[in-house]
Formats: C-alpha cells, sequence, structure tokens
C-alpha cells in the first residue's frame, strides 16, 4: 500500500504451520546448547526447553521469520525496495498467524519526458592574442631569476631581503632573519614599501605598520606595531628572453610559434571544458524542472550526508578543524537538503536516460581510469586497483563514467544558444 511518496506499507501474516516449524527449528538449536542439571548435553526435553526458555523461542521466531516473509512479500509486489524497513504492530500469539506491518520506501517510478533538443546556453570559446601572451607572460615569471645587484637605493619593483623584528604592539614577538618584500607592489602593505624606498643595504630604520582591520593574520588585524627593519640585500627579477630558445627550454617545442600554437590550444580546451560543464549543470537544472517524482528521504539524507563529510575534508584541507566551530549539524542538515534533493533527482533522470538510451560503462573506461588515478598516486596499477575494489570506490567511478556519459549524449543533442555577455574590453598595448 502506498502510503506517501515513495513510502510504502505491508501488512504481512506468516501462517501457523510455518511458525510451528520455526518454532521446532529454534527450539532444536538451544536444545544443543544449553546445560540443564540432570540432563546430558543435548539431552533436555522439547517440552522443558519451550517453557524455561519461552521469551528467547519467541523472539528468535520472530527474528527469523520477518525477515523472510518480508523479502518474500516484496519480491510478489515486485517492489524496488531503498534502505531497511520499519517493523510495527507485531501480533504474536500461540496457535495464531505471526502478523506485522512494515514501513519502507521504494525507489521512484520516473516517467521520463522529451530530454533531446533541451535549449542551453554555450558558445565556442574564443582565444584571443592578448589572452596568449598574457599566459606566456606567466610562464616567463614562473622562470625568472632574481638577481642580487650593486648596493644603491631601493626604489619600487625591487625586491627588498630584510630582517625584520617588532618592538611594541605585537602580543608575540615577531622575528624574521631573512623575508624578501617586493617594494610598491600591490600585496605589500603601502607602509613597508614606503619605509624601504630610498633605504640602502646595511641600512636600518625603525617603523610603524597600522595593520587594517581585515587583515589576513588575526593577531595583527586592527593592531598598531612598530618594527625595527634592516635591508640586507636588494634584487632584481630577470625575465627569460622571449624567443625560440625560451620555448625550447619548456618542452618540445621547436620554436616560439609553436609555443604559441599549444598556449592556445590549451587555453582553448581549458575555457571550453568550463563552458560545457556550465551547459551540463543548466542541462540538469532544466532535466529537474521538467520532471517532477518523489524522492526516497534515504537517498536524500545520504546525499546530505555526503555534502556535509566534503564540507568537513575542505576545511581540514585549509587547516580548519570542523569540531572546533561549534556547528549545529541538525541546522547545517537542514540547509544543505535542498541541494541534496536536486542532486539526487538530477541523478536519477541521468541514470534513466542512460538505461533508455543504452548508455553503459565498458571494462575499457574503468581501466583506463584506475590507470590514471595510480599514475598520478605513483602507484603500481594493480595495487591501486586492489584497494579501489576494498573501498568500493570501483563501482563508483564505473557510475561516475556512465553519468559523464550520458551529460555528453545530452550536450550533444541539446540546442545551444549563445549566452549573453558583456565582453570586457582588453588592455591596449
Amino acid at each position: 500500500m502506498l502510503v506517501e511518496g515513495c513510502k510504502h506499507e505491508l501488512e504481512i501474516t506468516v501462517p501457523v504451520d510455518e511458525i510451528a516449524g520455526e518454532t521446532e527449528r529454534v527450539v532444536a538449536k538451544i536444545q544443543q546448547k544449553v546445560k540443564l542439571p540432570g540432563f546430558r548435553p543435548g539431552k533436555a526435553p522439547a517440552t522443558l526447553i519451550r517453557t524455561k526458555f519461552a521469551r528467547q523461542v519467541q523472539e528468535d521466531v520472530i527474528e527469523n521469520l520477518l525477515p523472510k516473509y518480508f523479502d518474500k512479500k516484496i519480491k510478489e509486489e515486485e517492489l524496488q525496495i531503498v534502505g531497511r524497513p520499519s517493523v510495527k504492530d507485531v501480533q504474536f500469539k500461540e496457535g495464531e498467524p505471526l502478523r506485522f506491518k512494515a514501513e519502507f520506501e521504494v525507489a521512484p517510478t520516473i516517467e521520463l519526458g522529451e530530454y533531446r533538443g533541451i535549449t542551453v546556453h554555450y558558445a565556442e570559446p574564443a582565444v584571443s592574442e592578448y589572452d596568449v601572451a598574457q599566459r606566456i607572460e606567466e610562464i616567463r615569471d614562473q622562470k625568472a631569476q632574481f638577481v642580487n645587484i650593486e648596493p644603491r637605493p631601493a626604489a619600487d619593483g625591487d625586491y627588498a631581503v630584510v630582517s625584520l623584528h617588532s618592538i611594541a604592539g605585537a602580543e608575540k614577538p615577531i622575528q624574521q632573519d631573512e623575508m624578501v618584500l617586493h617594494v610598491g607592489d600591490k600585496d605589500t602593505l603601502p607602509a613597508f614599501s614606503e619605509a624601504l624606498r630610498g633605504m640602502s643595504p646595511d641600512e636600518e630604520k625603525e617603523f610603524e605598520i597600522a595593520y587594517p582591520e581585515d587583515y589576513g593574520q588575526e593577531r595583527l588585524a586592527g593592531k598598531t606595531v612598530k618594527f625595527r627593519m634592516k635591508l640586507k640585500m636588494i634584487r632584481t627579477k630577470e625575465l627569460p628572453e622571449l624567443n625560440d630558445e625560451f620555448a625550447r627550454d619548456l618542452g618540445d617545442y621547436n620554436s616560439l610559434a609553436e609555443l604559441n600554437e599549444a598556449i592556445r590550444k590549451s587555453i582553448f580546451q581549458e575555457r571550453e571544458f568550463q563552458a560545457q560543464q556550465k551547459a551540463k549543470e543548466e542541462l540538469v537544472d532544466r532535466l529537474v524542472q521538467a520532471h517532477d517524482f518523489p524522492v526516497p528521504d534515504a537517498y536524500t539524507e545520504r546525499q546530505v550526508e555526503n555534502q556535509i563529510s566534503q564540507q568537513f575534508r575542505e576545511l581540514a584541507n585549509s587547516g580548519i578543524d570542523p569540531r572546533k566551530l561549534n556547528l549545529d549539524i541538525d541546522k547545517l542538515k537542514d540547509a544543505q537538503r535542498p541541494k541534496a534533493l536536486h542532486a539526487v533527482k538530477g541523478s536519477l533522470l541521468i541514470d534513466k536516460i542512460a538505461e533508455r538510451e543504452g548508455i553503459f560503462t565498458s571494462k575499457d573506461d574503468v581501466d583506463h581510469e584506475v590507470q590514471r588515478i595510480a599514475k598520478q598516486e605513483r602507484e603500481p596499477v594493480a595495487a591501486m586497483r586492489k584497494k579501489l575494489e576494498k573501498e568500493g570506490i570501483v563501482n563508483r567511478i564505473a557510475h561516475q563514467i556512465r553519468s559523464e556519459k550520458t551529460l555528453n549524449f545530452l550536450f550533444e543533442h541539446s540546442r545551444k544558444e549563445a549566452p549573453v555577455e558583456t565582453k570586457p574590453e582588453e588592455p591596449e598595448g
């Protein structure tokens, strides 16, 4: 009987003869184990066992028969159960059938609407000469060398190597024996740049820094600290010359032109992936909006737990212990449920479409992904596969590959409309 959404309830009856047979089996099992005064092991009369262990016999009979007859009824009704059933109203009297009710959830029945030709916003990304030049400048910056120069007064653009220690204003003393400050850079506090301008190597100076209220280090935010600073040396950054030799040093490129083309393709692939991911997210949103069906609470709660676990891992990776945040877990779960419900609906729809279209994950698909993970983790492929199988991750990998294939199918069969965006003006020069 359908109660609500995906919730079902069944009233199940176990015949008297089945109860009698199971009772005999339970009594015989107890008879073999117990030791009673005046009887050799296993020889105590069954009638005595029934009387002396009446409560245990009844509990064991119920425990054995309930799941057996529940499973039998589920198969008869052809129901796809989700999660664990809740048993209630158990009625068990001697000489009468065993009756009970079971409440449970079933997988939803999804009637697929139209899923080909969904309209999404997408346009192939463009890569300009400016984009390529900017990326090359980033690479040059990474390959730059810092060169010590002859003593002279420090100026904007210099990299000043200083020793720094606090004199007053800091709760805990600050001591830096060798620290590099980029004079005049936007990431350098203006007061440091101001103090360094005009200083020469071996010169010392005392000055104050008024840290802003939103400063990244909490112990310094909003405080005024007095420092003594010594300028040890001045360095300048020398960028490598932009020529064919620079390209060859970076890898398998014969010329700067080849490097430019490789970078253009790389930027295009990055932007294409991002744009397609955004379009696929929009596609799933539209699928969810177009299909109304109930979702088992068990699915949603599992997704909520996964989302919270992921957030906690991200906090931990950032050096924050979630246990010290005094979070209200119930409120956190409530806040996660709308997102979880959307994710579950999207996943169920993608699975249904994959089934309809005959999209599957091959062994080669899984092998390729396992090899990629093994290479990334620098482990033998066989050892990595064994580890992933033990942790139950291989099945998740197969499901993820199938979902991605299905999303690619839907994207290929979608109608693309160019997104309305205001293109930023490129800097001159």
